[in-house]
């Protein structure tokens, strides 16, 4: 059943409902950055693999430098990847650095500052007890220890400590193939000969960039022009893909012909108008296996229903643990009035008040076709259906345009 007009909240449980994690696949660490882990990993070895000393300085038996001063016989070296051979005797020290593997018998260190050298003969004039200075086995992690769990962005700290736990691959989720398709005959690509009738087309490189900020890889298909030939060619190019974005052309003008050719294709809408603002003229639905959102052509319409649909849609192929945005609260910095029947997104700057607490102002002018106010803005206000008016100072519910895999 195909439903003219839903909320935000109905709009985003129908598109999210179908998608699931998608396969894994293995990269080597130097490729899974940014990647989202797809399985728990447990570390293959200890670390460190075996007791090793924490400063430069003198293996020995606490026992020995119970009381000090008291001079001992060195007898080696031990420095990092080479140890130690023998065991440490009664009276006998070895001069160990950073790192480098503890003396079978030595359990202690005294640190090279605490010493005086003269040839083979060190005196030590600090007293020792066991386990000073020494890094045991296993004192980071040990092996089996699960350190990094499925769902996790992987960060370069995270490749690092991947790399401790000896494991040269990972399995992280396959990006979600997103194609985008932008229509009109006004649009022209940015450095293109233009006339006083066309625009430059930015929705589609925006759009592209937040699906790769949200962790999938766009494909740009390019623009259709406003004819059913164009269209029906272009979203052929769609087919094999997770996703199918198209920008513009889904209301009701005698020129927006994207409904129309998708039908005639096989398309199943599922919904069409949500009622949001910006965003209203949106739909959704499956043409054969391949879901298919169709964005409004307007720029800030685009950018925030990106946001609202895209980022959780990617986010669940991606198995991102709660990928859709938790709202936050700020304090408003102006007065609103009373909201109609459509949930608004307000942009609006995002500041710290002198008692610490964010306030969130939205800007006066909020037409949908601006862009540079997107780019300014650090959040969307949210202002729900029939919302009374709003005086300055009161809490609002707020979604920040930095937060997760998002960077709008």
């Amino acid at each position: 059943m195909v439903r003219e007009m839903i909320s935000v909240a109905e709009a985003v449980a129908a598109v999210t409902a179908g998608f699931e994690p998608l396969a894994p696949e293995r990269v080597s660490l130097p490729e899974a950055l940014g990647r989202v882990l797809a399985e728990d990993v447990a570390a293959r070895i200890n670390n460190p693999p075996a007791a090793v000393s924490a400063m430069d300085g003198y293996a020995v038996r606490a026992a020995d430098v119970a009381e000090a001063p008291v001079t001992l016989t060195r007898v080696g070296e031990s420095a990092a990847g080479g140890g130690y051979a023998d065991v440490l005797g009664a009276g006998e020290c070895v001069r160990i650095f950073t790192g480098a593997p503890l003396p079978e018998g030595a359990d202690a260190i005294v640190i090279q500052e605490d010493t005086e050298v003269a040839g083979d003969q060190v005196t030590m004039r600090e007293a020792a007890t066991p386990g000073r200075w020494i890094r045991p086995t296993g004192l980071d992690f040990r092996k089996g220890d699960v350190l990094l769990t499925a769902g996790r962005v992987l960060t370069g700290r995270d490749l690092g400590l991947a790399a401790a736990m000896n494991l040269p691959w990972l399995a992280v989720r396959r990006r979600p193939r997103v194609a985008i398709l932008a229509t009109g005959d006004e649009l022209v690509l940015p450095g293109e000969p233009m006339t006083a009738s066309q625009i430059v087309s930015s929705n589609s490189i925006a759009v592209a960039a937040y699906v790769q900020a949200f962790g999938g890889e766009a494909i740009n298909l390019g623009v259709a022009r406003d004819n059913e030939e164009s269209l029906r060619r272009m979203v052929a190019g769609s087919r094999g893909v997770d996703l199918l974005i198209t920008i513009g052309g889904a209301s009701v003008g005698d020129h927006d012909l994207v409904r129309k050719v998708l039908a005639e294709e096989g398309f199943a809408l599922q919904f069409y108008r949500v009622a949001m603002r910006p965003g209203k003229p949106m739909i959704f639905g499956h043409l054969a296996s391949v879901p298919v959102l169709g964005l409004p052509g307007n720029p800030v319409s685009a950018g925030v229903t990106a946001l609202i649909f895209v980022k959780p849609v990617i986010g669940k192929m991606l198995g991102v643990p709660g990928s859709t945005d938790r709202a936050q609260t700020a304090r408003l910095g102006r007065d609103l009035g009373a909201n109609d029947h459509r949930q608004d997104y307000l942009r609006a700057t995002l500041r710290t008040d002198a008692s610490g607490e964010p306030v969130a102002t939205p800007f006066e002018q909020q037409d949908s076709a601006m862009m540079a106010k997107l780019a300014e803005a650090d959040c969307l206000v949210v202002r729900p259906p029939k919302a009374a008016p709003a005086k300055a100072g009161q809490w609002v519910e707020i979604l920040r345009l930095d937060s997760g895999l998002l960077s709008l």
